[in-house]
């Protein structure tokens, strides 16, 4: 009994000694305090002071990865011991109000005390003092994964090529500022990148022929610069890439065939440049394309015949291009097509009714061709499209329906009544020969009429003949 009482005593007083000792001891937080660096705390301060207009920011912000964060930088917890916060990534931009950039906003090289820094994105930002890429910043920040600098008018000179040396950059994106120069050669080097945007520059010279390298690429935008010369046969290596916008500059001579090796390419815009036909019929091997835009190229050729081996295909836009002969039967077998654009060609022969029969066409611009014959286009298709249906400037066109009497379709979408509307039904109308003068539409600025049986023209020669005997016989008494 006394052993008993004895044991229950001394349990209770190992509890207490034990419940007192834990509550003296630190909580864990307080013992590793997560804490940064001071030289990297000072990198932050000086970056953001360099960028923005309120200079209490380190004072309203501390901390900024713990108590007094702020919306455009985050951080991550390294790891060390004992563990610490590490600012990985700085964003500047217009969703993100107060503070704004400064007037004198540019690049501290005190980015380079931020290490751990995978993300830079500074947009709308430097619109008054000049600010250029120092290559000595840009090689050091070996951790950088993303790199954003948009919408800058005042980010000028030209890309430096030590960007090359950031191995883990994934995202380069340089558009909407007014650089200069070449593309770097050496940008090929960057075997990690998965997209690269420099459009809305004024990047100049040749495409290098080292961005083959680029093997992780998916996305390519180099549009709204003055690059010229020939695209480079490289470009087939790319076997990743899903969008090509080359558009609005001054490439020239013939695409490479390569080119059609690039089977998840979706995306292929050529348009407003110098490009040359025939375009090689090796891009077929696109069956991913859905977009394929080329407007405003010298191309002088049929359409292509690879272009019925795109079943894909949702867009597609060759206006401008100096295209000749007839609209090719494949086009009705593009059943994906929902926006077709041969405008401001020469184009003949008559418009096929089969390219009626898309189910998912919304947009059929033919206008400004020499296409001629009867209109035999659905007449459901016809009220669907709507102002969408565009064939104005075929003057040989016509239509024995007159449809342009309806609400919801222009005088300037649908031709003129045919006078004999007997239309292009036979083989070799279909095949694009053209209709004789008689079977010719009315002129624009004259009622249409229609002459329905030989009546109405013998009538019109016995009045002809009355009139003349009349005008004779008051000849002779005058």
């Amino acid at each position: 009994m006394a052993f008993s009482s004895f044991v229950c005593l001394f349990l209770v007083g190992f509890l207490v000694f034990a419940g007192k000792l834990l509550a003296e001891m630190p909580d864990s937080d307080d013992e590793v305090p997560l804490e940064m660096e001071k030289k990297e705390l000072l990198g932050i301060f000086e970056v953001m002071g360099a960028l923005l207009e309120d200079s209490d920011w380190p004072l309203e912000h501390p901390q900024p990865c713990t108590e007094t964060q702020w919306p455009g930088v985050q951080c991550e917890i390294g790891d060390e011991d004992p563990p610490m916060f590490h600012v990985t990534k700085i964003h500047i931009g217009p969703d993100i109000l107060t503070p704004p950039c400064k007037s004198s906003a540019t690049l501290s090289e005190s980015l380079l005390k931020l290490p751990y820094l995978k993300t830079l994105s500074i947009f709308s930002c430097f619109s008054t003092s000049q600010v250029t890429l120092s290559p000595k910043l840009f090689g050091a920040l070996s951790s950088l994964e993303h790199l954003a600098l948009v919408s800058n008018p005042t980010l000028s000179g030209e890309i430096p090529s030590s960007l090359a040396q950031i191995s883990s950059l994934r995202v380069l994106t340089l558009s909407q500022n007014n650089l200069q120069g070449k593309v770097p050669s050496k940008i090929g080097a960057l075997v990690s990148l998965e997209q690269l945007d420099l459009s809305y520059n004024n990047l100049s010279g040749q495409i290098p022929e080292e961005i083959g390298g680029l093997e992780s690429l998916t996305i390519l935008d180099l549009s709204q610069n003055v690059l010229e010369g020939q695209l480079p046969s490289s470009f087939g290596q790319l076997q990743l890439l899903q969008k090509i916008d080359l558009s609005s500059n001054r490439l020239g001579g013939m695409l490479p065939p390569d080119i059609g090796k690039l089977n998840r390419l979706v995306l292929l815009d050529l348009s407003h440049n110098l490009i040359n036909g025939p375009f090689p019929e090796t891009l077929s091997g696109l069956q991913h394309l859905e977009y394929m835009v080329a407007d405003s190229n010298p191309i002088k050729t049929e359409v292509p015949n690879f272009v019925g081996k795109l079943m894909n295909l949702k867009t597609l836009s060759f206006s401008e291009c100096g295209l000749i002969g007839p609209l090719p039967n494949f086009l009705s077998s593009l059943k994906n097509l929902t926006a077709l654009s041969l405008s401001n060609n020469s184009l003949t022969g008559t418009v096929r009714p089969n390219l009626g029969t898309l189910p998912s066409l919304d947009l059929l611009n033919l206008s400004n061709n020499q296409l001629s014959g009867e209109l035999t286009l659905p007449e459901d298709f016809i009220e669907r499209l709507g102002k969408r249906l565009v064939l104005r400037g075929n003057n040989g066109l016509c239509t024995s329906n007159p449809l342009n009497k309806k609400e919801n379709i222009s005088s300037h979408v649908i031709a003129p009544l045919c006078l004999n509307p007997r239309g292009p039904r036979d083989d070799q109308t279909l095949a694009g020969e053209h209709p004789t003068e008689s079977e010719r539409v009315k002129p624009l600025d004259q009622d249409p009429v229609q002459e329905s049986s030989s009546t109405g023209s013998s009538w019109s020669h016995v009045k002809l003949n009355s009139f003349g005997f009349v005008f004779c016989f008051l000849s002779m008494l005058l």
